[in-house]
């Protein structure tokens, strides 16, 4: 049993370049009938241009994956620290972003 385990283990490399992560403060999503984009951005006030810092393309299963390790991981997150603040600025909800096909934002 324990090489079977040790056979199906994967070796995850980080390297130090992109173990300093990615800040992002606004989250586009788009899909098709095979793939999800999100595309990460950092948007800076008072300036009207900002650009995507990195984008992940998910097949439609890892990204219900990924909806379900993140509603986990907050709910864990809320139990440890208490809740998070869902906070709207004022006049209301940001509008979505669309760069054509359907949209969500996170």
């Amino acid at each position: 049993m324990e090489d079977k385990a040790k056979k199906n283990q994967i070796n995850i490399e980080l390297k130090e370049d992109v173990a300093q992560g990615t800040y992002s403060n606004l989250a586009i999503i788009t899909h098709s009938s095979s793939e999800f984009v999100l595309d990460f951005v950092r948007v800076m006030p008072g300036i009207p241009k900002a650009e995507v810092k990195a984008r992940v393309i998910l097949t439609p299963e890892h990204a219900k994956r990924l909806l379900q390790a993140l509603k986990d991981n907050v709910e864990k997150f809320e139990k440890a620290h208490g809740p998070v603040k869902n906070i709207e600025p004022a006049g209301g909800p940001i509008m979505p972003i669309s760069f054509g096909g359907p949209t969500g934002q996170a």
